[in-house]
């Protein structure tokens, strides 16, 4: 699972067997370690939602995904769904849930378990 943060967005990638597992189980879930402390984020689908939804407790990111979107994404060809969700202060977040795909450019990390990128071929 890749998490992308700036300003009032949220973006999370997702290798194939993570979307298989969304899908599946209904969950997956993510750490990085500081040494100071664990920064978490996962993903839960979830009942009775429209469309993403998010919360921020205790150092842990979590997105909420509707569960019929969770269910049939590894079967399908959608990249992904997006929401904004309105603040209270005012503003909005902005999340968004993708498939992650090869990169076109030669890359360090494995790869192996992303999608195939559209755009590989002209």
């Amino acid at each position: 699972m890749k998490l992308r943060i700036r300003n009032n967005s949220v973006r999370i990638r997702l290798s194939r067997t993570e979307v298989d597992t969304l899908g599946g189980i209904g969950h997956i879930e993510d750490a990085t370690e500081f040494g100071t402390g664990t920064f978490r984020y996962s993903l839960w689908a979830k009942e009775g939602i429209g469309g993403l939804q998010a919360s921020f407790e205790d150092g842990k990111i979590t997105m909420f995904v509707p569960i019929e979107f969770a269910k049939v994404w590894p079967e399908n060809t959608v990249v992904g769904t997006a929401n904004e969700v309105p603040l209270p202060g005012g503003g909005s977040l902005s999340l968004l849930l993708e498939k992650d795909f090869k990169c076109i450019d030669n890359v360090s990390e494995d790869q192996s378990d992303n999608y195939e990128n559209p755009n590989a071929v002209c």
